[in-house]
């Protein structure tokens, strides 16, 4: 006797599809990774900011005052040797070229050793404004003793730029230092 179900003669129905509707594991910790970060910096650069603006009221008057004259007497100290040794004339002698190079040694050592003693003489106490100036006034010394050890003249454009503003900010600290 033939079958008389109704038996279907197509193909076993396939398991139904799953829409992607999720991120995949790599991705989503791409993204935990990268908000992390971003909150990171954000974080670091609230605190940086936070700390900047509030750095001079961590420290009484005293001690702002005592890291003032302090940064102020390096910077006189600083500011008289690097004078001496770029304006002092070449000493006579049977060797000219001798004593050429032994003042240009001596011009180079004393800016790039000044730079370096006026940030070691920097205190944390010491009042904003100074110390920022001081920091770039130490920063260009060292960068002009530096450079003009590697041969960049006086009159080389960039040495010049170099030069005029460590003028400009030297009249700046002894304004600031006379406050």
């Amino acid at each position: 006797m033939p079958d008389t179900s109704d038996a279907d003669d197509s193909p076993p129905a396939s398991p139904p599809r799953r829409i992607k509707t999720s991120v995949d594991r790599s991705s989503l910790i791409l993204i935990i990774i990268g908000l992390t970060a971003i909150t990171a910096l954000a974080l670091a650069g609230w605190v940086l900011m936070r700390v900047s603006s509030s750095a001079d009221s961590d420290y009484s008057d005293q001690q702002r005052a005592e890291a003032k004259t302090k940064a102020c007497s390096a910077f006189e100290v600083v500011r008289r040797g690097v004078k001496l040794n770029t304006s002092i004339p070449v000493p006579e002698g049977s060797d000219p070229v001798i004593g050429q190079l032994a003042m240009g040694a001596n011009a180079r050592l004393s800016a790039y050793v000044g730079g370096l003693y006026l940030l070691d003489q920097l205190d944390p106490a010491t009042p904003t404004d100074l110390a920022d100036k001081m920091s770039e006034f130490a920063d260009l010394l060292t960068a002009i003793g530096a450079y003009a050890t590697a041969g960049a003249s006086d009159s080389a454009p960039e040495q010049a730029a170099r030069l005029k503003s460590a003028d400009e900010l030297n009249n700046q600290l002894g304004e600031l230092c006379a406050k």
